[in-house]
């Protein structure tokens, strides 16, 4: 029996750790054969990457990781850079597979993934620019305010933050502090904390997208607003699409996924956010020739 036989019908959570380990391997020594990806969805976390995701995997050009169960990224440039590129190469799909969809399908396939810590990382830009010179570049772009509350609700929602809202923001640079330098100092560290308590942090969006603005033409990346996605999903999917190189391609629905409902943010905190952000994101506009409606 093949390993192809092994997985059919088995969802994520039911491959036993032995057909995992036998994929994992099987990606690894085939990892020759798998071409490096065309795109990545680099930013911004809590700002849509998910959505956008599942919206190009429905399109018949565009192929899933590989194993199955990797959802939407490696990590490879921010958590996974000690592995190697063939480790990274084990995610994608092999030559045949792209040729395989290419006759079916009538059209050029277009692969990648999507991590919104990327953007983020210090390291990221400069690895990506080495490996993937001609890769395309897909930042999705948050209010930061909401941005910073909705992150916050994630990691309260999985147990990982006990501090409220406020609490949390207050104790950001304490809990953070001197990560970002380690990530630089140490190529094959991963942060935690820089992860998960970077409320403020992540949405100053300039700062982040500078490494990317200076190592990539222009025309290889694409900056839109988070908020044109969720109010015109399938008008932003086309546009992607012909970004991308690939043919139209309509959806029968544009779910947003990961979408959390709560509280509304406390207006003191709101208040406080939006003067903090409001010089950061002039520099954006001024920068980047945009209009974010964030106001």
């Amino acid at each position: 029996m093949t390993i192809r036989d092994r997985l059919k019908g088995v969802v994520p959570h039911q491959v036993t750790h032995q057909v995992r380990s036998s994929l994992v391997r099987y990606g690894e020594r085939t990892s020759d054969r798998r071409p490096l990806p065309d795109f990545l969805i680099t930013g911004t976390k809590r700002g849509g990457t998910t959505s956008l995701w599942r919206y190009l995997l429905a399109h018949p050009l565009v192929p899933r990781l590989f194993p199955a169960w990797n959802t939407k990224t490696s990590h490879y440039f921010e958590e996974n850079w000690g592995r190697g590129e063939a480790w990274y190469r084990s995610h994608f799909p092999t030559v045949r597979h792209r040729q395989a969809l290419e006759r079916r399908h009538g059209g050029p396939v277009r692969v990648g993934e999507a991590a919104p810590l990327y953007m983020f990382h210090p390291l990221a830009a400069q690895r990506v620019a080495e490996l993937l010179p001609d890769v395309r570049l897909i930042f999705l772009l948050r209010d930061p305010v909401e941005r910073a509350y909705s992150h916050w609700k994630e990691r309260r929602t999985e147990g990982k933050e006990p501090l409220d809202f406020a609490a949390a923001l207050a104790r950001e640079e304490e809990r953070t502090a001197g990560e970002r330098e380690r990530l630089i100092a140490d190529p094959t560290y991963f942060s935690e904390a820089y992860d998960w308590y970077t409320y403020r942090a992540r949405g100053r969006y300039l700062e982040h997208l500078t490494p990317w603005l200076d190592r990539f033409d222009r025309s290889r990346l694409l900056i839109l607003p988070s908020e044109t996605l969720y109010a015109e999903p399938a008008a932003t999917y086309a546009r992607v699409l012909d970004f991308l190189g690939l043919p139209p391609h309509q959806l029968a629905t544009y779910e947003a996924h990961n979408h959390r409902r709560s509280s509304a943010m406390p207006e003191q905190v709101r208040a406080e956010l939006s003067a903090h952000f409001a010089p950061h994101n002039a520099a954006l506009e001024q920068r980047l020739g945009m209009r974010f409606d964030w106001s």
